[in-house]
């Protein structure tokens, strides 16, 4: 989508309304209920300039439906990270191998950023407690998907989540 110049008189510069805008006001105006995959893709298309990250902080601000590896993980509460995997997890029992590894990747990368989290000298205890067990349940997901849905359950019978 082609952006004007934006401004007055002939010294002004060239100004694009901010991505994230610019993304949500693309989704209104298809109307979507739902992102997949092949949206995204879309969306990824259109609006090279806007990294995965923001794209996927506009996409779950717009509070259209996503398809799970749209979604990723989201870390924001237990409830959250449960339902992600949960959702990822089903995805990937049904996968042939070479999908398999793309959801592994969205995990791996989620276990990353949980782990920056806890060695980052400006989280505080609470918080580096919290990524910190939210890394463990993100290892265990990938050591055995399948084993996970069981695993969380006897986790919170043995150590609620804080």
């Amino acid at each position: 989508m082609p952006w004007q110049a934006i401004g007055v008189g002939s010294g002004s510069t060239s100004k694009r309304p901010p991505a994230r805008g610019r993304l949500l006001a693309y989704l209104r105006e298809r109307g979507w209920e739902r992102v997949t995959e092949a949206r995204d893709a879309e969306l990824a298309e259109a609006f090279p300039d806007v990294s995965p990250h923001a794209r996927r902080a506009a996409l779950l601000q717009s509070g259209v439906a996503l398809d799970p590896l749209v979604e990723g993980v989201r870390q924001d509460s237990y409830e959250h990270l449960e339902a992600s995997l949960a959702a990822l997890l089903e995805l990937y029992q049904g996968a042939e191998r070479v999908r398999r590894g793309s959801i592994r990747a969205v995990v791996i990368t989620a276990r990353e950023h949980a782990e920056l989290a806890t060695r980052n000298h400006r989280t505080g205890p609470a918080k580096r407690a919290e990524k910190t067990e939210m890394s463990l349940w993100l290892r265990i997901w990938l050591e055995n998907p399948p084993l996970f849905p069981q695993w969380v359950e006897l986790r919170r019978q043995a150590r609620p989540p804080v």
